[in-house]
Formats: C-alpha cells, sequence, structure tokens
C-alpha cells in the first residue's frame, strides 16, 4: 500500500521559509514523478515543483522557481520542498504526490497522494 506523508507545515511571517518533507513508502520510486502541488481555498489544485526519481531533474512552476528547491532523500525515500521568501499568496495546503507522467504540472498524471500539509503565510 502506497503511502505519502507530508510534514513541515504551520504560520510563518512573509519573508521566512519552511522545509516540507513526504515520507514515501510502499512501493519502488525510481520510474515515478514525485510532485508537490497547492490548494488554496475556493481555488483548483496547481503545481509546484516536481523531481524524478532516477535522475534528480527538477520541475518548478514560475511563480516559486527562485524561492524554492525540491530534493529527495533516495536513502530515506523522502522528498523535500524549502520554501523561502514567502508571501502571503503562498498560503495553501500543500499535497505531496507521485505519478508517471507524462504531464508533470497536471493533477492528472500522479497516481497517488498524500493527505497535505497546512502553510500560513501571514503578513
Amino acid at each position: 500500500q502506497v503511502q505519502l506523508v507530508e510534514s513541515g507545515g504551520g504560520l510563518v511571517q512573509a519573508g521566512g521559509s519552511l522545509r516540507l518533507s513526504c515520507a514515501a513508502s510502499g512501493r519502488t520510486f525510481s520510474s515515478y514523478v514525485m510532485g508537490w502541488f497547492r490548494q488554496a481555498p475556493g481555488k483548483g489544485r496547481e503545481f509546484v515543483a516536481a523531481i524524478q526519481w532516477s535522475t534528480g531533474t527538477t520541475h518548478y512552476t514560475v511563480s516559486v522557481k527562485d524561492r524554492c528547491t525540491i530534493s529527495r532523500d533516495t536513502a530515506k525515500n523522502t522528498v523535500h520542498l524549502q520554501m523561502n521568501s514567502l508571501k502571503p499568496d503562498d498560503t495553501a495546503v500543500y499535497y505531496c504526490a507521485a505519478g508517471t507522467g507524462p504531464y508533470i504540472d497536471y493533477v492528472g498524471s500522479y497516481q497517488y497522494w498524500g493527505r497535505g500539509t497546512q502553510v500560513t503565510v501571514s503578513s
């Protein structure tokens, strides 16, 4: 049974940083893309960043590219999202996902999802 468990969310002031983690278990993810999505109240789920498990190739949405870093720890089966210079617009529930593509920024490309972790950025 595949499980993705997010952690690291919380309340932070604008300009602060958070490091989200996603612990993955239940299968081998070597052929998967691991992604982070977020969903703000009243809005759809949007792509934030992704990393190809086997190669470490990363992808970001434009709005976070200079402020976020996605990484993976293959020994611990964990994916991290380091977020810096946070803004109130970054407030959302952040979800970890695992999928086989083909479109890394598309919700439908991901077969497995975590339950999410809340990130709240105060102004």
